[in-house]
This record gives structure tokens, C-alpha cells and sequence, in this order.
């Protein structure tokens, strides 16, 4: 007889699934999350849909509303992706700099490991499978130094936009992977140098540059 997965193991593969189907839109953004026809796609049973619901709403890919269960989020349009990047370099440009003097020299070796990480994956593709390592080591290597500035409520604060995810699930940009890794690549040396005022300007340099690709991607069906 086959055993079950551990409780554990079950709730992460379930919130990997339906993550995924909103990645990929086989949930529609917007369009209500039905918890009882997951369940049966799943063979799981509820409970384990609900968790991994509350999570993704944590992350920002859903939302709950009172007597009307859980929605995919809306995709954001080109004033709420200029918002988001606006507070992406209030927080996170300040946070590299703090970075750079107070990371220890585990976090650097960290960071620069998953700098070097990403340069091993996809960073796009027709699936989320496709590209969620390296998303999830992009994430990983914002929130790093985000932790390394040694200000618990700042790494909060950029740990609570959950930018990442959103915005691949945008789709990928077709020559973003060699600028992005670059942009990364200039980070981990101004932390390893310990300048804070050449982190600040690369994190600032990145966010724009990135904040344009994305735009530059929606143009044409704006």
C-alpha cells in the first residue's frame, strides 16, 4: 500500500499546483477560485486547498472576500507597475546600501551564490515550471539583501510587496535574462566591496531598468 505524502509535504505540493495555474492563467486573473473543484482536480481534499490558498493570498496572487470566497488578483497595468517600482527603490535601494555595510560574510557568499544560480536557469518560458527556479532564487536574492541591512522592518517591508511573482506572471521578456544577470552581477560586487553608495545606485540603476523592459513588453497592447 502507498503511503500519503506527510502533511507537510502535501500542503507545499498543493500550493505549488494551484500557484501554478495562476502563474500560467489557467486561473484567469480575476476570476474566482473555486476551493471543491480544486480539491477533486487535486484529489486532495479541501483543507489542504484552503492552506494553500491563505498562503497565495499572503503572496499577493489572491484575495478573499467576505461571502464571496477567493479571486486571482488582476494583472497590473503600466500606473500600477510604475507604483510598485516607485516603492521597490524607496525601499530597496536603501536596504542594498545598508547591505553593503552590515552583511556578514555568509550573506555575501549567498548572495553571490544566487546570483551565479540564477545564470544556470531559465528565466522565462511558455510555463511557470519553466522559469520558477530561477524566479524563486531572484526572490530569494532581493530578499537577501534585504535581511543583510539589518533593519527587520525594512526586510519586511520589501518581503510584504511580493513583487517578484507578479511580475512574472506577467510573462517573460524576450533578452531580459543577459541584462538582468548583469544587473545582479553589479550588485554582488558593490556589496562585496562593502559600497554602500555604488549598491544603492546599482539597485536603483536595476529597478529602472527593469521597470522599462516591463513597460517596454506592454506597449504594444496598451
Amino acid at each position: 500500500m502507498v503511503k500519503p505524502p506527510p502533511p507537510r509535504a502535501l500542503a507545499d505540493s498543493v500550493y505549488e499546483a494551484v500557484k501554478a495555474r495562476i502563474m500560467d492563467h489557467e486561473i484567469a486573473p480575476g476570476a474566482r477560485v473555486g476551493i471543491e473543484a480544486l480539491a477533486r482536480d487535486l484529489t486532495v481534499s479541501p483543507t489542504p486547498v484552503r492552506e494553500a490558498l491563505a498562503r497565495l493570498e499572503a503572496d499577493g496572487l489572491v484575495v478573499k472576500r467576505p461571502q464571496a470566497g477567493y479571486r486571482a488578483t488582476a494583472l497590473l497595468g503600466p500606473e500600477g507597475l510604475r507604483e510598485l517600482f516607485e516603492m521597490r527603490e524607496l525601499l530597496e535601494c536603501r536596504a542594498a546600501a545598508l547591505a553593503a555595510v552590515h552583511a556578514d560574510e555568509n550573506e555575501r557568499a549567498l548572495v553571490a551564490d544566487l546570483a551565479a544560480r540564477m545564470g544556470e536557469r531559465p528565466a522565462s518560458g511558455d510555463r511557470y515550471a519553466d522559469y520558477r527556479e530561477f524566479a524563486a532564487l531572484d526572490q530569494r536574492f532581493h530578499d537577501t539583501l534585504a535581511s543583510a541591512s539589518r533593519r527587520p522592518l525594512l526586510a519586511e517591508a520589501v518581503a510584504r510587496l511580493h513583487t517578484h511573482l507578479h511580475i512574472f506572471r506577467l510573462s517573460g521578456i524576450p533578452g531580459a535574462r543577459k541584462p538582468t544577470l548583469a544587473e545582479h552581477d553589479r550588485l554582488v560586487r558593490a556589496i562585496l566591496r562593502r559600497d554602500p553608495a555604488r549598491a544603492a545606485e546599482a539597485m536603483a540603476a536595476h529597478l529602472t531598468r527593469s521597470l522599462e523592459r516591463q513597460l517596454s513588453r506592454r506597449a504594444p497592447s496598451d
